[in-house]
């Protein structure tokens, strides 16, 4: 499942015209944004895992964190 969420993801950022994960990836960039500036971030690396989960739970309408 983690592969294709990264393959999703890749195919978004290549070709953002003809992926059907675009809404995904935009819903997920703007909480993670907002995120990122809230000051809450306590280490860089947080908010990439951050996007990473908001785009899979966008994606499969699961809760990333229930693995």
């Amino acid at each position: 499942m983690a592969d294709d969420i990264g393959q999703r993801l890749v195919k978004a950022l290549k070709e953002p015209e003809s992926s059907s994960s675009q809404e995904s990836f935009v819903r997920a960039m703007e909480l993670t944004k907002a995120y990122a500036g809230s000051g809450a971030v306590t280490h860089f690396s947080s908010v990439a895992r951050v996007f990473y989960d908001l785009f899979e739970m966008f994606e499969t309408g699961k809760d990333p964190r229930q693995k």
